[in-house]
């Protein structure tokens, strides 16, 4: 069976940056378990699976493009430590829910304190960098019409409701 659209997707996997630095990795732990097709992980990865069976072991680059975008300084701000009531201990490094630009929601995690500034960026932890990942495909199935339906994998590896 080859890897396509709707099928449920168990991969074991390495990701390092361009230092060579572990950012993930299954290793030691269940597979990651995805729906092709659903945007369960970044496009970039997704596209080069395509097409791939059970044992196939690939060497993956993603720019950050088909990652998790480039960093946008926009989205780092200043805002004042008033804007984060019942909040009585501020860290760099705490993330929050926040309203995007666009009206969405988006995380940002706050990169400075000082006094009652605290910097707040927007962007992921990931942006702007180009991810290199090992895989090897463990199991390819044909994923039910409710996991379809919800876009993503259920059960072992995938979403619990």
């Amino acid at each position: 069976m080859l890897i396509a659209a709707n099928k449920a997707v168990s991969i074991d996997y390495t990701l390092t940056n361009d230092a060579g630095e572990v950012i993930d990795s299954s290793a030691g732990g269940a597979p990651l378990v995805y729906l092709q097709g659903a945007g369960n992980i970044i496009p970039g990865l997704e596209k080069a699976l395509e097409g791939k069976t059970v044992g196939d072991e690939l060497d993956v680059s993603v720019e950050p493009e088909d990652a998790y975008g480039e960093y946008a300084a926009e989205l780092v701000s200043t805002l004042s430590r008033s804007m984060f009531e019942g909040v009585d201990e501020l860290e760099v490094g705490m993330q929050f829910h926040a309203s995007a630009p666009d009206g969405q929601m988006q995380i940002v995690t706050i990169r400075d304190l000082d006094g009652d500034d605290v910097t707040v960026d927007g962007n992921h932890p990931l942006a702007g960098q180009r991810l290199n990942f090992k895989v090897k495909i463990v199991d390819i199935r044909d994923a039910s019409q409710e996991e379809i339906a919800h876009g993503h994998v259920h059960g072992e590896g995938g979403h619990h409701h």
